[in-house]
């Protein structure tokens, strides 16, 4: 039986870990199903003989989207199914189930969050009802980067996967030094992105500062956003002139260190 040493110590503050039988691990999320109270539960599943772990949410997200009148054989999941397999180690399997491999114990608590969104995901797509017009929050904050590192003279990549475990993606990334980390969170979701971004880059001691920025405390959740304040570097509801002059003076600060 393999013993998952550091799974508790590195995802505690984030997530309920309890012990079932064969060695598994059964976590519970901050997340929930989008419209309920029911929380995200993932599974962490040793293979046995060094083999690594199987990671999954054990068919619940189709499960609780049925009983919500949901259909999870909708062109619309079909499609979003297919675009997963291009940006996400995740996989929505035939038989219902959200799952990912992990050859080893690093990828876990990455992995863990990156089923706990697509079973979120699986949900609101499989229920949704009609099409809601797309926020242009993530275009805004963009033009803020960009020009703000333009004036500072600073390189701005956008959209950029992280040198750390489990392909986490910045919004955008200023300076490279001590970059400054940029995370756009239109979701509950997103905001704990950041969060494990932060506590990746704390625990391998990167060079870093995570700014996450919400668009507004309805979109990520009120315990979510005050909770990011202590597992990001700053945590800040959007406001166009705000986040300007927020920037600014971070950007200020990381060049004089």
């Amino acid at each position: 039986m393999v013993i998952i040493k550091d799974l508790k110590r590195a995802i505690c503050s984030l997530f309920e870990v309890h012990s079932d039988e064969n060695g598994v691990q059964r976590v519970v999320t901050p997340l929930e199903y989008p419209g309920s109270s029911d929380q995200i539960v993932v599974r962490v599943r040793p293979l046995g003989e060094g083999r690594g772990f199987s990671i999954d949410e054990n068919g619940e997200a189709a499960f609780y989207a049925g009983l919500n009148g949901g259909d999870v054989e909708s062109e619309a999941v079909l499609r979003w199914a297919e675009e997963l397999l291009t940006h996400s180690p995740v996989k929505f399997k035939d038989d219902e189930t959200i799952s990912v491999f992990a050859s080893n114990e690093q990828l876990i608590a990455p992995y863990i969050f990156r089923v706990a969104e697509a079973a979120q995901q699986l949900h609101a797509i499989a229920t949704a009802r009609a099409d809601r017009r797309e926020s242009d929050f993530k275009d805004r904050v963009k033009q803020i980067v960009q020009e703000i590192a333009s004036d500072a003279h600073l390189i701005c990549d956008s959209d950029v996967e992280l040198p750390i475990a489990g392909g986490l993606k910045a919004d955008h990334v200023l300076g490279t030094k001590k970059p400054l980390i940029v995370i756009a969170a239109t979701s509950p979701t997103r905001l704990l992105e950041a969060e494990v971004i932060y506590m990746q880059y704390r625990a391998e001691n990167k060079p870093g500062y995570i700014l996450a920025v919400a668009e507004s405390q309805t979109t990520v959740g009120k315990k979510q956003y005050e909770r990011a304040a202590y597992y990001t570097n700053k945590a800040v509801i959007f406001n166009a002139d705000a986040f300007g002059k927020l920037l600014s003076n971070e950007l200020t600060g990381n060049l004089l260190q």
